[in-house]
């Protein structure tokens, strides 16, 4: 047989193209996260989290992160003999995925092992580990909130907590006192109501010390979770409920799914809509307390959507500063065209104020208990990141992947799955109207949140006169906006002051004065790309991603 002349056209040698971003430590190559850590108090597990980070940058962790997306969760409602079963098959990947994080303590890790810094190094884990696939956080992140809500029934939290904390992970649906591990989810939405939980309309009724929930839920995520904790209507009012799938004898309780829902992004979590049938439930806080009694494990998951958020943003900066530096166009490579270096600079520089804000607020919640400023600045700061790095996250995206060109826009690239995703943090645990209207309902009502909030930001003042101009601003902006029309104005201005002051207290002078004068100053453009000039731009993108990486 003749054999083809590759001059010929009829193969060809691939050239100008980067080798695959993998292979390498996630959390290492983050010089951002590893100062973070050190300095809110986790530095003592710098070792586990660089473990972590070279699992989360390997092939086969990246491989297990396409795998869960393209293979999507199935509803099995019946057996083939036609019974009930009310069950959801995932990949094999998932699995691995869950195995892991809850191997690392995703789920629980703070409350098992209570110790100074355990939050924060909780959230720089889930920021590592989420940037390999985002869906599988969501019945992560719900365990790990449950918690405290669990502690206010002291004789449940004995028989449960060592079970959902334990760093086992076990799918199969059993009674929850006799799994090695579980998992907990939450369920609130209805049809009617939304984020207007009081509209709910499933009702309780008594049954002896327990209840029977009969109702219906319209998003109820990763339905495969061992328990939940629930919302509805009890004699005295709304009111939260723990509900286990499986009961004491082995049976199931009377939890339906009636369908899974067909989502834009978080294609590998399963989220259903569910029907409940005279469930059975126990009760969790005073009747008619439902809302003030579940807000704490909202308040976890919010700072989880921004750990999220975060971790999508540095993946997708990770990618577009990775195919930059390998990529030539023009004659050079493209991470050394100014106006490339611009939007990699930019981007670097929202990814750093992200993860940089998701620290501190993690510290806060580990000193929460023991320091009310720091519980008063947890409640503002939340609210304000969950608002702000979730709106930034879809933009982000969209930039990092503009970077790639076409090859970004494809689907062997994760620049379309991490587009995807980015919407749902802004949306769930509370969407940015939710968010801004909460927080200006405690700016009001709560002097002392304001208060903490003045006192930390303050700590930059002197550092940089557009922080000094936008900080005296706020005073202005405050008596001007603090009404619901103008919500997200005033919270958009407190959210960026607030990032901007840490990293003038904490990042290199080329970083908070490139995000001073990007975010802050005068001459700020809409889009990423538009840092002003002046502004260091290489410094920024050599911090964010060191050239040992090949």
């Amino acid at each position: 047989m003749e054999t083809l002349d590759r001059r010929s056209g009829a193969t060809h040698e691939v050239l100008n193209q980067p080798p695959p971003l993998a292979g390498y430590d996630v959390a290492a190559q983050d010089v951002a996260l590893l100062e973070g850590v050190r300095r809110e108090g986790a530095g003592w597990d710098e070792r586990a989290l660089r473990g972590l980070g070279v699992l989360a940058g390997s092939e086969q962790a990246i491989a297990w992160g396409f795998e869960a997306n393209r293979h999507a969760p199935e509803l099995r409602t019946h057996d083939r003999f036609g019974h009930r079963i009310d069950e959801v098959a995932f990949h094999p990947a998932w699995h691995e995925l869950m195995t892991v994080a809850v191997a690392h303590g995703l789920h629980g890790g703070p409350w098992r092992e209570p110790r100074s810094g355990a939050h924060v190094a909780r959230y720089a884990r889930f920021y590592v580990w989420s940037q390999v696939e985002s869906g599988h956080g969501c019945p992560i992140s719900m365990t790990y909130a449950a918690i405290p809500v669990l502690r206010r029934r002291p004789e449940l939290a004995a028989a449960y907590e060592p079970v959902l904390t334990a760093p086992a992970y076990e799918p199969a649906l059993l009674p929850l006192r006799t799994k090695h591990g579980g998992l907990c989810g939450m369920a609130m939405t209805e049809k009617q109501g939304g984020s207007d939980v009081r509209a709910n309309t499933t009702l309780a009724k008594r049954d002896g010390d327990a209840y029977r929930l009969t109702g219906h839920k319209w998003f109820c995520s990763a339905p495969m979770s061992d328990a939940f904790l629930v919302l509805a209507q009890a004699p005295g009012g709304l009111t939260c409920f723990f509900l286990p799938r499986v009961l004491g004898d082995g049976s199931r309780n009377a939890f339906r799914i009636q369908r899974l829902k067909d989502k834009l992004g978080n294609r590998s979590n399963a989220s259903s809509e569910i029907e409940l049938d005279e469930a059975f439930a126990e009760r969790i806080g005073d009747e008619g307390r439902g809302v003030a009694t579940i807000i704490e494990m909202v308040n976890h998951t919010r700072l989880d959507c921004v750990a999220g958020s975060a971790a999508l943003m540095r993946q997708g900066f990770a990618q577009a500063a990775h195919h930059a530096r390998h990529r030539r166009a023009f004659g050079a490579a493209l991470a050394d065209q100014p106006l490339m270096l611009n939007v990699l600079a930019d981007l670097a520089l929202e990814s750093e104020a992200a993860t940089t804000l998701m620290l501190r607020l993690a510290r806060a919640v580990d000193r929460a208990g023991d320091d009310p400023r720091e519980a008063a600045f947890a409640r503002a700061g939340i609210a304000l990141g969950k608002y702000w790095v979730c709106k930034r996250a879809p933009m982000h995206a969209a930039e990092a992947m503009e970077c790639l060109g076409g090859n970004g826009y494809v689907e062997e690239s994760i620049l379309p799955r991490l587009y995807r995703e980015a919407p749902v943090n802004s949306i769930w645990e509370g969407s940015g109207n939710v968010n801004a209207l909460d927080l200006l309902r405690a700016l009001t009502k709560q002097p002392d949140v304001l208060d903490a909030w003045r006192a930390e930001v303050a700590r930059a003042a002197g550092a940089d006169r557009r922080f000094d101009a936008a900080l005296a601003d706020l005073s202005a902006a405050r008596a001007r906006d603090a009404e619901p029309f103008s919500a997200r104005r005033l919270v958009e201005r407190m959210a960026l002051v607030m990032q901007a002051s840490l990293l003038l207290r904490h990042a290199p002078a080329a970083v908070a004065e490139a995000f001073c004068a990007g975010r802050l100053g005068g001459d700020r453009g809409a889009a990423f790309g538009t840092l002003p000039p002046g502004v260091d731009a290489r410094a920024i993108v050599d911090r964010a991603w060191p050239d040992w990486v090949s």
